[in-house]
């Protein structure tokens, strides 16, 4: 087994290891959003920074500002700043917690971010149905809370943070 932060491609949703990836993200559909392997498919393929750990031991998924996405949380960003790195999901399965992924799939987006010129990555954690640790999380990376909102008629109320690099 490896820790090792490697980039997610087109070609690693075809067999098995697509079917985990996806599996991994729908565990977690209360936190990240249900997907489709279509709908997967098209994430990865605008990402600005699409990364894995092992088959399916955790998952980033990021965007800049001119992504062809229509989240209402990357919207959000994209009315207020001109550029910026969206992470719209990173999800670390249960049985490889506790190894720092998440930090390290993090540590790999600040330096490609910083790289490519960007200055502010910026997320949404769940406010209501709460998610302390993913609050607990992106404080200690350094995140800072700019906005609020409620999706999804109501049903959800999340939180917009900022990290500027």
């Amino acid at each position: 087994m490896t820790d090792t932060v490697a980039p997610l491609t087109a070609q690693d949703l075809a067999g098995a290891d697509g079917a985990a990836l996806l599996a991994l993200n729908n565990a977690h559909a209360v936190e990240l959003s249900w997907l489709e392997p279509e709908r997967l498919a098209h994430l990865v393929a605008e990402a600005f920074v699409a990364r894995r750990v092992g088959v399916a031991d955790a998952l980033l998924l990021t965007f800049d500002q001119a992504a062809d996405y229509d989240s209402p949380n990357f919207l959000w960003f994209r009315e207020r700043y001109d550029a910026f790195v969206y992470v719209d999901r990173v999800v670390v399965a249960d049985g490889a917690r506790g190894r720092g992924l998440a930090r390290r799939l993090y540590d790999d987006l600040f330096a490609a971010a910083k790289a490519a010129g960007h200055e502010r990555i910026v997320c949404e954690v769940n406010a209501d149905p709460p998610n302390p640790a993913s609050d607990a999380f992106h404080a200690a990376l350094g995140f800072v809370p700019v906005g609020t909102a409620q999706i999804h008629g109501g049903k959800k109320t999340v939180t917009y943070l900022e990290r500027v690099i």
